[in-house]
């Protein structure tokens, strides 16, 4: 699993998912882009887009940018999830994952599957289809003008 930190909190990605990390140098605002959708920016000749997910998983979103992305790939698409440091390699067995409240109260957070308890400490797993569905499901206009990972 690759585990990263968000908004001070942990959360864990399959690392099967996981095709880089790099540090953010510019980013491009999108003109009415959804609030998740961060930017576009420029790694070697490719342009990814970014979205900060602290907002949507009930996070306190400030001003200050976040330094690094992940490359999340699935399929042929690719976004680039900003987080707050580099993130850890960890190899996770089943006793380390409890299950997710399926469901809760308004603001629950629908892309995260299960609970990941890594020593003293407690995190959400990302589920990569969940992720790109809200993605995609933030703006049609901008999804369709900027697909994600083009």
């Amino acid at each position: 699993m690759c585990v990263l930190t968000l908004g001070g909190e942990l959360f864990a990605v399959d690392l099967r998912h996981v095709s880089e990390v790099f540090e953010v140098e510019s980013v491009t605002v999108v003109p009415a882009a959804p609030s998740l959708l961060t930017g576009v920016t420029n790694l070697r000749g490719t342009v990814i887009t970014l979205i900060d997910l602290r907002g949507s998983l009930g996070l306190s979103v400030t001003d200050t940018a976040l330094p690094f992305a992940v490359v999340i790939r699935q399929g042929g698409r690719q976004i680039g999830v900003l987080v707050d440091h580099v993130p850890e390699i960890h190899t996770i067995s089943p006793e380390h994952l409890l299950p997710a409240m399926q469901a809760g109260p308004a603001g629950a957070r629908p892309c995260v599957s299960a609970v990941l308890r890594l020593d003293e400490r407690l995190g959400g797993v990302l589920e990569i289809p969940q992720l790109l569905a809200q993605v995609d499901g933030g703006s049609a206009t901008v999804a369709n003008a900027y697909p994600v990972g083009t």
